[in-house]
């Protein structure tokens, strides 16, 4: 049927999000069963506690868990400052 994983390819166009309510027992899960850290675990401006990560067959998976609503003013100031526009 054509169906590779991203290794197969060298690599990925796509990031699959899991949301969910316990961001810090799914991430040591992940990492438990041989997954790589992309970007670190973090509180993020957004809102959410957030942290990407390769599986051992090569996709890529974005960890969040909503942690606050966060006003749109407030989301842009921070992505300013982030991104050094601010």
């Amino acid at each position: 049927m054509g169906i590779v994983s991203p290794l197969t390819i060298g690599g990925t166009a796509t990031v699959l999000q899991l949301n969910t309510e316990d961001a810090n027992g799914l991430w040591t899960r992940a990492l438990d069963a041989g997954a790589e850290v992309r970007v670190e675990i973090d509180d993020a401006f957004w809102g959410e506690r957030h942290g990407q990560l390769t599986d051992p067959f090569g996709h890529r998976w974005n960890v969040a868990q909503r942690l606050r609503d966060v006003p749109q003013d407030e989301i842009v100031a921070a992505a300013a400052q982030a991104f050094g526009s601010g």
